[in-house]
């Protein structure tokens, strides 16, 4: 089963965060405060009370008349307070009211098993503490927004800088051995972000050195299996006729082959080829090549175009994507000519899927059958001419309508401007 997964951007996920933390501590803060600044009202109000009932006592005890709002044996007394002044005690107690404040009792007993109490509620303090609530309200929220703009502020600092990281990084997955993370992503402050840029700079550098240490070993290989090759080739022609001599022929011829194409990916790694630009037109260039490079091929002529590219090169990469279909493909083999798009297909299996996944890779041929001829090295080649000429080659197969249709599509897609120095890929806008 696919899990199911939400995909959110860091800078929101730090602004939830810091969101969250601070509405806890301020509503911690506000509870904490609250319950503090009840408990000293209500205890204030009890003390208030009973210095009230003891003036009270007094005055009772010297005129025989409840002064103030106290009373003798008040109907309302609570049964709690009236039990415990019972004993011989002065007592207070707080009565809850939904209303509003509590109800704020205090009681002595006096002569005769008479009980003296009084009774308020101290409006005014507890319109304090609703005062205290509201302010607590208004700073919970103020440090929960001002919380929110803080972790946006981080967040976006940091999604910045990651990002940049990340497109420098695909820039060098792209082949770009100039671009540093580090230098992209910038800043004064240092943290983990520039640990990340600094490895994954000293990863892209180790890499590059045994790429080009690789390039430099097949070069210098088969720079040297040239000479010996060439002279088997020579020596092979000198042979008497017969089959072995041919077998001799065709195995030499098929070396010498494979030296030069990996002496032409060497070159094409080390990213030092430069086209050598012409105007042509690029429907009777097809034609021309196509009718000459495989004459069982048919051409349809679209939309012609004038291009200016590399003529050797585009040759080249029209005779790897042709021996590739006469190779792994069945016929009728197409080629169509669409203002800047060439488009080659076979009617063949199609390409594999770990050709259309990973694109085209040395010594794997276009076909999972790997008892046939070639090294594949074709359309690697191919691959390495296009982003000389500062095309873009692609390979997909096309949807079978019924069991004798289907096959391989190569489509390259032609720059309308001239390529870069570097030779990298210029922006091509790809027809809807």
């Amino acid at each position: 089963m696919r899990k199911l997964s939400l995909r959110t951007g860091i800078r929101w996920k730090l602004s939830i965060a810091i969101a969250a933390v601070s509405t806890l501590v301020a509503l911690v803060l506000s509870l904490v405060v609250h319950n503090a600044a009840r408990v000293s009202m209500l205890d204030s109000s009890r003390d208030v009370q009973d210095e009230r009932i003891k003036y009270a006592q007094r005055i009772y005890e010297s005129t025989g008349r409840p002064p103030f709002d106290s009373k003798i044996d008040d109907p309302a007394l609570p049964d709690p307070l009236r039990d415990a002044v019972m004993t011989g005690q002065r007592a207070t107690y707080l009565q809850d009211n939904r209303d509003g404040a509590p109800e704020v009792w205090a009681a002595t007993p006096v002569a005769n098993g008479k009980v003296l109490s009084i009774h308020s509620r101290f409006e005014d303090r507890y319109a304090v503490l609703t005062d205290l609530d509201r302010t607590l309200l208004i700073g919970s929220a103020s440090v929960v927004v001002g919380g929110c703009a803080l972790g946006v502020l981080i967040g976006v600092q940091l999604s910045r800088r990651l990002r940049k990281a990340a497109t420098a990084a695909m820039k060098i997955t792209e082949g770009d051995p100039g671009v540093r993370v580090r230098d992209a992503i910038g800043g004064r402050v240092r943290d983990e972000t520039d640990d990340l840029a600094r490895a994954v700079d000293g990863m892209a550098d180790a890499l590059q050195q045994r790429l080009e240490a690789e390039r430099r070993v097949t070069a210098d290989i088969a720079h040297e299996l040239r000479t010996p090759v060439t002279g088997l080739l020579t020596a092979a022609e000198l042979l008497p006729p017969g089959r072995p001599t041919e077998l001799v022929r065709d195995r030499a011829q098929a070396m010498r082959t494979l030296v030069e194409d990996v002496l032409e990916v060497a070159r094409l790694d080390s990213a030092a080829e430069r086209a050598e630009l012409q105007e042509i037109a690029l429907g009777e260039f097809v034609e021309r090549r196509v009718r000459v490079l495989a004459p069982a091929a048919g051409v349809r002529i679209l939309r012609d175009a004038q291009v200016h590219t590399d003529p050797r090169r585009l040759e080249r990469i029209l005779g790897n994507l042709l021996g590739n279909a006469a190779r792994y493909g069945k016929p009728p083999i197409q080629v169509t000519v669409d203002g800047q798009v060439i488009r080659i297909r076979d009617h063949g299996p199609g390409f594999p899927p770990s050709l259309l996944e990973d694109g085209p890779s040395r010594f794997r041929t276009g076909s999972d059958d790997r008892s046939g001829n070639g090294h594949g090295l074709g359309l690697t080649i191919a691959s390495g001419q296009a982003r000389v000429l500062g095309a873009r080659l692609t390979f997909r197969n096309a949807e079978p309508r019924d069991e004798n249709d289907g096959g391989a599509v190569a489509v390259l897609w032609l720059p309308e401007s001239a390529p870069t120095d570097t030779g990298s890929i210029p922006i091509i806008t790809l027809p809807e």
